[in-house]
């Protein structure tokens, strides 16, 4: 069975997607915040979706509507750049994995789409998961190692990706008519030794937002990079699912057979 897309279903699709036991849904939580004058704003959001449409599809899931804004008030100097606070970014997560669990949703993989989004994210997944709804979050596992595969410029920090070679290459391959090749150009700003342990607005790192080498990037390498993340998502799920199940078994084990009158009710 295919994926069924929540934007484009019907209440009745729904329903009967869920009551065939594809219970396991993807919300793609995204921003829209600067990528330098060669990506467009919706950059985080276009990788997500491109990420979570991939899951979706291998676990016959449901594919939650993206949301478009996240918490990126590093980039809010920049023109275009929206922001929400780290609590509306919490209580939206709060919010869609309410609404879900009551249709039936079983496990919500949130596939993030931007550094800023990590703390508030996990925080709600962990509340919600507390509170009894089983919550997953994804990072772009693997996306270091396949960057240091595929790439033939150097990072402008370890593991930081914003505007450079492996954001343009996978912008490339999941709508290239937003990329504009003819603004390439290469930033490498002097960070300070502690970058990304305190909020620091990256205008005053970059004026031009870029942190690396757009220009070696391509559509191939960013078909690459996504497979790869996919990949690596599915063994993390697999392995979270993995471990809910036998969670769910030992439980049921160390309770113990019920008795005849408890089946039947106590009279």
């Amino acid at each position: 069975m295919p994926k069924l897309d929540l934007a484009a279903a019907s209440w009745t699709d729904v329903r009967d997607h869920v009551a065939a036991g594809n219970t396991l849904a993807f919300l793609p939580f995204g921003a829209l915040e600067q990528h330098g004058p060669h990506l467009p704003l919706s950059t985080d959001t276009i990788q997500c979706v491109g990420v979570a449409e991939a899951l979706a599809e291998h676990y016959s899931g449901l594919l939650l509507p993206a949301v478009p804004y996240g918490e990126t008030w590093d980039n809010g100097r920049f023109p275009g750049t929206i922001s929400l606070s780290a609590s509306t970014v919490s209580a939206i997560c709060r919010d869609i994995g309410a609404s879900a669990q009551s249709f039936g949703v079983t496990t919500l993989v949130i596939v993030n789409g931007d550094f800023g989004n990590r703390a508030p994210v996990h925080a709600a997944a962990r509340e919600m998961s507390i509170g009894g709804f089983d919550v997953f979050v994804l990072d772009y596992p693997g996306l270091v190692e396949v960057g240091d595969a595929v790439k033939e410029s150097p990072w402008a920090a370890p593991g930081l990706c914003h505007a450079d070679e492996l954001e343009t290459s996978m912008v490339l391959a999941l709508e290239p008519s937003l990329v504009h090749p003819d603004r390439y150009e290469a930033s490498y700003p002097e960070l300070p030794a502690d970058f990304g342990r305190r909020p620091i607005r990256f205008d005053t790192l970059s004026p031009s937002g870029v942190f690396g080498d757009p220009r070696p990037a391509t559509a191939a390498k960013g078909e690459t990079i996504i497979a790869f993340v996919v990949e690596r998502s599915v063994d993390e799920i697999d392995a979270h699912l993995g471990a809910i199940g036998a969670t769910d078994a030992a439980l049921g084990e160390a309770a113990g057979p019920t008795s005849t009158s408890e089946q039947q009710g106590a009279s």
